[in-house]
């Protein structure tokens, strides 16, 4: 039976002309002429029966149905094109894991395991991209994600079962050159350094302090980084104390670019999740992975 589906081609065109709302910097994308693109486009509306596009004084936008088949191609475009890409990569042989990381985790803790999976699956290819939010399975081609975030937050996570792997730690430090002595500080010296915030943890500061018991002013002030990748190297360069799970920051610590300022460890109410969607079949790729993920998590 002939699939009621339109031609790649013509996707293709819908697709990168919504993405820029102009049909010249679609065709200038794909290294086609405007005309090439526009008679695409308008093949495409006769065979949906919609207008996908309206006219205005500065060139094209979408349609209210425009914006929702828009969202939906993209996709769909977006999962053509990686299963194109994982059969080349692998030749047919072997299997591909896409995987969804929160990108500290990820570079400092994930990524130097790998090559231990490597040895125990050689067959097995893990494609990692970033994402720091709960996202919906069903719209995207991810096979499973790595998540830090609390017991609720997993909870909310709708259509997902989760693994805890890891519980989070956090401690203060900083550059050797803002320590005052060896042993290190005490939580009220701590609390006038300059202090170094995560933004997608803005109170982290305010909680250690509280539970030192101690009354710290500042505790909310001081820059902010989005990421504890960033927060790590403004604590390396000498520009306040961070507070960082140990975890994603045993390198710096080995090496002695950074110390441990305060020696008062506190569990946060964050742990490290692996997310995977409920209900379907679990592709051989990802159980193989969780498989090896618990131990490696068991072993740090």
């Amino acid at each position: 039976m002939r699939r009621k589906i339109p031609s790649i081609q013509a996707l293709a065109c819908f697709d990168a002309a919504a993405r820029h709302q102009s049909y010249t910097r679609a065709a200038q994308e794909l290294a086609l002429t405007q005309g090439a693109v526009s008679r695409q486009l308008t093949a495409l509306e006769e065979f949906v029966g919609v207008a996908l596009f309206k006219r205005t004084r500065h060139g094209v936008t979408l349609t209210e149905r425009g914006r929702d088949y828009a969202a939906q191609v993209a996709v769909r475009l977006q999962a053509l094109e990686q299963d194109t890409l994982d059969v080349m990569s692998t030749q047919g042989r072997g299997s591909v894991l896409h995987l969804a990381a929160v990108p500290t985790f990820a570079t400092r803790w994930l990524i130097p395991r790998l090559p231990d999976l490597k040895v125990q699956q050689p067959d097995l290819t893990v494609h990692i991209e970033t994402r720091t939010r709960p996202f919906m399975f069903a719209d995207t081609p991810l096979d499973a994600a790595l998540f830090a975030g609390t017991p609720e937050q997993v909870s909310q996570w709708a259509g997902t079962q989760a693994i805890k792997l890891l519980d989070e730690m956090v401690l203060p430090v900083c550059a050797p050159s803002l320590l005052q002595c060896a042993a290190g500080l005490q939580p009220e010296s701590v609390a006038q350094l300059p202090l170094l915030q995560q933004s997608t943890r803005p109170l982290a500061w305010r909680q250690w302090f509280e539970a030192q018991d101690v009354t710290a002013p500042q505790a909310l002030a001081g820059p902010r980084f989005e990421q504890f990748s960033m927060t790590a190297a403004a604590a390396v360069h000498g520009m306040g104390v961070a507070l960082v799970p140990r975890l994603l920051i045993e390198d710096e610590l080995q090496r002695g670019d950074l110390v441990v300022a305060c020696d008062r460890a506190m569990a946060s109410q964050r742990a490290y999740y692996l997310v995977r969607p409920d209900g379907a079949d679990a592709p051989h790729a990802a159980t193989v992975f969780q498989n090896w993920l618990m131990q490696a998590s068991v072993g740090r």
